[in-house]
């Protein structure tokens, strides 16, 4: 099955719901941990436990497992079998982008089932131009896996680059969409790339009708809301993914409470998109 099919399927009976996983040092000694390996291995093994069987998908950010050097990547390796293996869809929150032979090394550690880092879809950017992640999008959809392309951030300073005219008239993340939505044309059900549009963008007046997944980080304690969802997304909200982390793991480290806000979550997005759930 196509990583479109996959989370289609994840989000129509698990709920449109994506858990970041983002052990920041912060976050860390909020839980009583300490900021060395084991306490991100006992962070990321306490919410993936308590959650992966609930939620569709978990997004794992790769910097704050990589600022542990060697033995943090080896916990985000254990941290992605352990969320496959409870059913949950894996996205790498890795933003990766370059050219030629970098961006194909890439796809190999993050979207080739040869590497223990491969994950259902990685977050890529696309200001190389979009032609340059070509090698990495061939790569994900040969092994049935997914990418979201960063198109509209919620960060002040996003917009100079993507809402940046182009001599046609388009702004970059319209000719963002516009390539996506070529890659999507001959997806049966949900297209396998999706795009990165923040929760706090704001109305916008781009199409953001894909065919494939839209990925809203934000929601919760950044400040994304369900109304502010509806006004961004409207007909598009079908394929959108809200994600939050900070506002589902500073209930932690009970994991009880961790589900709990898991679960309220999930109820409340799936009313906004009209899925039903199991």
């Amino acid at each position: 099955m196509t990583f479109g099919g996959r989370l289609r399927t994840a989000m129509d009976t698990r709920g449109p719901f994506c858990v970041g996983i983002d052990p920041h040092p912060g976050l860390l000694q909020a839980w009583g941990l300490p900021d060395d390996p084991a306490g991100l291995e006992r962070f990321a093994m306490t919410a993936v436990e308590a959650i992966g069987e609930q939620v569709a998908v978990l997004k794992p950010q790769a910097a704050f497992f990589e600022r542990h050097g060697s033995r943090g990547v080896a916990v985000l390796e254990r941290t992605i079998a352990a969320a496959r293996a409870a059913g949950a869809l894996v996205l790498m929150d890795a933003k990766r982008g370059d050219i030629g032979s970098t961006v194909q090394a890439y796809a190999d550690a993050y979207v080739d089932p040869a590497s223990p880092l491969c994950s259902d879809a990685v977050t890529v950017t696309p200001y190389l131009g979009f032609g340059s992640l070509r090698p990495l999008i061939r790569t994900a959809l040969a092994h049935g896996n997914g990418v979201f392309v960063v198109t509209m951030t919620s960060n002040p300073e996003g917009p100079e680059v993507q809402q940046a005219r182009l001599p046609d008239g388009r702004t970059v993340a319209g000719t963002v969409l516009d390539h996506v939505r070529k890659l999507n044309a001959d997806a049966s059900t949900l297209g396998s790339v999706g795009c990165v549009v923040g929760a706090t963008i704001g109305p916008t007046s781009e199409d953001l009708e894909v065919g494939g997944p839209l990925l809203a980080p934000g929601v919760g304690a950044q400040g994304g809301t369900l109304d502010g969802l509806r006004r961004i997304f409207g007909d598009a909200l079908p394929n959108v993914l809200p994600s939050s982390s900070r506002e589902i793991l500073q209930a932690g480290p009970e994991p009880k409470a961790l589900l709990a806000a898991t679960t309220r979550a999930i109820g409340e997005f799936t009313l906004l998109s009209g899925a039903k759930t199991r």
